[in-house]
Order: structure tokens, then C-alpha cells, then sequence
């Protein structure tokens, strides 16, 4: 497991143990949308924040990563599906394990939408990436949403449990997944997850909705947070990143935070 432990402090601060993910995959799901147009320049931004990693696909290695500014840790996405797909809550596997190693990936994602008609699907490629990443060294972030038929809610804090807790048992090291609204539920969704939690920063909203989610899932035991549209359209990517690193690495507060961005405008 060195290989994983060596890539997992590229993409994880060594010292907090937490992390900073600006993930970047939504131009196969959305197309080239507002701070996505020119990736390096986004990347090179966020970067500069201080953020730890990007999640992207190919197309982010190929054509905006690591350019002139900061290093940055580098997460390959591997499964996808679009907006107009007959079923977009359906993701397959448009990569590999191997490809992301051959260049130069520190981790890979997959998303998995639990409750959606194609789950089964989707676990078994979830457990059959798993087990190639152990094979390789690979750290493994698994996207979990509570999405389907079933799911009225996908906030409702036993069906965000049983998404964490899916990837974790399947062998995922790193899970991403939605806010439950307050950091006590939200500690239920942690606590019953031996893998570090992200949360999702969702749709683009204003500067203090999203700091409040921060700081709520940091004191809910979140590991870090994995947020794109609230920071790459942001009206400064590289101050919205600092304010992030502020309570999650630094443990400031919200209104610290705000400080930092000049009051709480998007």
C-alpha cells in the first residue's frame, strides 16, 4: 500500500489531513461552462489558493493541467455520462486505472448514483476499480448521491450513510458526497464511514451559504471539501479558495472567512 500512501499526500495535506477538491468533470456532463472554458487558467487559479487537488477527465490532463503556476495534485475521473443522455444519472467507465497511471494521475474518481435504475452496474465497476487501485497503488475517491426512484431527498441523512458507507466497503479510500443540512447528522454520515468524507459543494450559490456548509461539515467530521461551480465561477477562484483553506485547513470561521472575500457577495 506505499504507492497509495505516497499518492494520497499529493491530493491530502500531510500535516491536517485534510484537503482542498476542486473537481473539474463537468464538461463532459455540461459542456465548456462558465469557468471551464479555459481549464489551465481555472486550474493555475485554484492552484494558486492553495487547493490540493482537481478532478478532471482526460481532456483536463491533456489540456489544462499543470501549466505555469503551482503544482497541484491531479485526480483522473472515470466514469461519465451527459445532460442529454436517455438517463444521466447513469455513469460507464470511459478510462482506466492503468491509463490514469500511464499519465501521470495521483488518484482517479468514479461516481456512483445509489437508487438509480443502472446501480448494479455501477457498483460492480465500482468494486472491479477498487481492486485494480489496490493492484496499482492507486488512491480511489468514489462520488456517492442518493439518486433515484426511491429517493425523495438526496439530503436525507440514512440515505447519504448508506452511500458513504457503500464506497468504504467496496474499497474506496476517499468519499465524496452530498451535505445532510447540519453538522450533527452530517457527524452520523462520518462516523459511520471509516474513509475520509468530502462533501459536495452542490449548486453555485453566495459566498456565505457555502462557507456555512464548510465550516457545518467540518464540525461534522468531514475530512475536506470537494467544490467546483462555487469556486471555479467564482468572481476570484484564488480568494474563494484561501477563504475555503481558511476553515478547513486553518479552522477559521465563517465570518473570518467572509472577511477574506469582503463580505459575502458571488
Amino acid at each position: 500500500m506505499r504507492g497509495k500512501q505516497i499518492r494520497l499526500e499529493r491530493i491530502m495535506d500531510r500535516n491536517t489531513h485534510r484537503t482542498i477538491i476542486v473537481p473539474m468533470d463537468h464538461g463532459v456532463t455540461n459542456g465548456p461552462i462558465d469557468g471551464l472554458v479555459d481549464m489551465e487558467a481555472t486550474v493555475n487559479a485554484v492552484a494558486e489558493g492553495g487547493a490540493n487537488a482537481v478532478i478532471g477527465h482526460m481532456g483536463l490532463a491533456l489540456h489544462g493541467h499543470r501549466g505555469k503556476g503551482r503544482d497541484i495534485g491531479l485526480i483522473l475521473h472515470l466514469s461519465a455520462s451527459t445532460a442529454l443522455g436517455p438517463d444521466p444519472n447513469e455513469k460507464v467507465l470511459v478510462n482506466t486505472v492503468t491509463n490514469a497511471l500511464k499519465m501521470g494521475a495521483d488518484g482517479v474518481s468514479m461516481h456512483v448514483n445509489i437508487g438509480a435504475e443502472s446501480e448494479a452496474d455501477m457498483l460492480r465497476d465500482l468494486g472491479s476499480v477498487a481492486i485494480e487501485c489496490i493492484e496499482w497503488g492507486m488512491p480511489l475517491l468514489a462520488m456517492m448521491y442518493p439518486r433515484g426512484k426511491k429517493v425523495s431527498n438526496e439530503h436525507l441523512v440514512d440515505d447519504v450513510k448508506l452511500a458513504a458507507r457503500v464506497a468504504a466497503e467496496l474499497g474506496a479510500d476517499v468519499v465524496k458526497t452530498v451535505y445532510t443540512g447540519d453538522a450533527d447528522t452530517f457527524r452520523e454520515v462520518t462516523r459511520g464511514c471509516p474513509v475520509p468524507v468530502v462533501v459536495a459543494g452542490g449548486s453555485k450559490t453566495d459566498d456565505r451559504s457555502t462557507l456555512e456548509l464548510i465550516e457545518g461539515a467540518m464540525r461534522g467530521g468531514a475530512a475536506g471539501i470537494s467544490i467546483g461551480r462555487n469556486a471555479f465561477q467564482h468572481r476570484s477562484p484564488v480568494q474563494f479558495v484561501r477563504a475555503a483553506s481558511l476553515i478547513v485547513h486553518g479552522e477559521g470561521t465563517v465570518e473570518e472567512a467572509l472577511a477574506m472575500l469582503g463580505g459575502g457577495k458571488i
